[in-house]
């Protein structure tokens, strides 16, 4: 095994497994602060128990993403020397920054894990508020990084060096404010409705527990809003793909030939051999008014470029597919919810909604591994867009199969551990008895 396929291979295990937590990690905090607000507006106790156990699934999770987190940051230096030395000054504004949110996040969950009986209560959501904000912020300045390995900017490029260096300009590049937006729709659509699949499936074994219907509901109300809003977020991002990288785009679409009202093509197969995308269900013009706005603009194909810098079209595209089947599927069971509970003000709880919503659960997580497969994959064989290839930032040091095997059986610990923890949770998790005798007490 080369250097470079194992580093690619290492690299690609350790975000796809730490991006979960990532994704959870920005949109948990959330539901448990509306949990939290509904317990102070209304007094109901059930939103208090629910916030608790939100915030216990949430210290978890955070806990097994700092470790997988920390791990990613030892990987760029011992993997990817060259990318770092090149790019360190340049980026090292966004991790700086994403560092300081980091702590204030974990500072802050400790105040609101340990300060429900010591803190006021208005300060005690404040807390968790903080939580939530920084969590979201981390994501945004991690996300700032990878926008500008795609449209590098900041910088001027003299016989291979970076020089006049602007940290600010790095940090908001082209692509930075389009990617932040998409993924982080993206974690609370994900988030929510996992967890509303949970509550769902748990309110087909306890339909009256009052418990999983409030938290089915939060769940939904920001899953469900981030589903239906993310088409247009993906409508924007698509805009600046096709500015910033029209070979990305060429290879998401599998478009081979260069052409104007060029068609949207739903599944299909590309074949690089023959220069076509059979199988696929086209719409005439549609990737031309996705890209441009203009169902006459002309969209580049992958034969415009140089075979040397394509990426893999079948992986990109197939990626692609993926990400936008699941996001369709989870947009639709949230236009469901909205439109059961506009008719009947109340949280849909029928039988075949909640299957619905069980088997829509893990959508946005492979969603989110799919189209971080795009980004990533889309960019090769650029580690920097048009400034350095991937080839030139790997490590020379051998040994590397022996990391990712290493690195394999980590992931596999911290999974498993993460997995029990969770299934004690959900088996601990309030029967409606349970759950009204605990709230009588707390009312006394």
């Amino acid at each position: 095994m080369t250097n470079l396929l194992a580093a690619r291979l290492q690299m690609a295990m350790s975000l796809g497994f730490h991006i979960i937590f990532a994704a959870i990690g920005i949109a948990l905090p959330l539901m448990m602060c509306i949990a939290e607000a509904c317990w102070l507006r209304t007094g109901h106790p059930v939103y208090r128990v629910l916030a608790r156990r939100w915030a216990k699934g949430a210290a978890i999770l955070f806990a097994v993403g700092a470790v997988s987190g920390t791990v990613l940051s030892f990987e760029l230096g011992l993997l990817w020397p060259g990318f770092m030395k090149f790019a360190g000054p340049i980026i090292g504004l966004g991790f700086g920054l994403e560092g300081f949110a980091f702590f204030t996040e974990a500072i802050f969950l400790g105040l609101y894990l340990y300060g429900w009986e010591r803190l006021p209560a208005r300060a005690h959501w404040l807390a968790g508020a903080i939580v939530a904000a920084s969590g979201a912020l981390s994501g945004v300045l991690v996300l700032s990084v990878n926008a500008w390995m795609n449209t590098p900017a900041g910088f001027r490029l003299v016989n291979g060096r970076a020089v006049e260096i602007d940290p600010l300009a790095a940090l908001v590049s082209p692509a930075m404010l389009a990617e932040a937006l998409h993924m982080s729709l993206a974690a609370y659509a994900a988030t929510g409705l996992l967890v509303a699949g949970v509550h769902a499936v748990l309110l087909m074994k306890d339909r009256e527990n009052p418990f999983h219907r409030k938290a089915l509901g939060i769940a939904l109300t920001v899953g469900g809003l981030a589903s239906i809003l993310q088409p247009m977020s993906g409508h924007y991002a698509a805009h600046v793909v096709a500015e910033t990288q029209p070979v990305k785009l060429a290879a998401m679409e599998g478009q081979f030939q260069t052409e104007r009202r060029a068609p949207l093509r739903i599944g299909g197969l590309p074949d690089p051999g023959t220069g076509t995308t059979p199988y696929a269900l086209e719409i005439p013009a549609g990737l031309s008014i996705l890209a441009y706005n203009d169902p006459n603009a002309e969209v580049k194909g992958l034969e415009a470029f140089p075979s040397d810098v394509r990426p893999p079209v079948r992986v990109v595209h197939l990626s692609f597919q993926v990400m936008v089947a699941c996001g369709m599927a989870m947009a639709g069971v949230s236009l469901w919810a909205g439109l059961s509970w506009w008719r009947s003000r109340s949280v849909p709880t029928a039988r075949a909604f909640l299957w619905a919503v069980a088997l829509a659960s893990p959508l946005g997580m492979i969603a989110i591994e799919a189209g971080w497969t795009v980004t990533e994959v889309g960019r090769q064989p650029w580690i920097i867009h048009d400034v350095m290839r991937t080839t030139d930032a790997v490590t020379s040091v051998p040994g590397l199969g022996i990391s990712l095997a290493v690195y394999t059986v980590l992931y596999a610990g911290l999974g498993w551990i993460v997995v029990m923890l969770l299934l004690h949770q959900f088996r601990s998790s309030p029967r409606a008895d349970e759950l009204a005798a605990a709230l009588t007490e707390d009312s006394h």
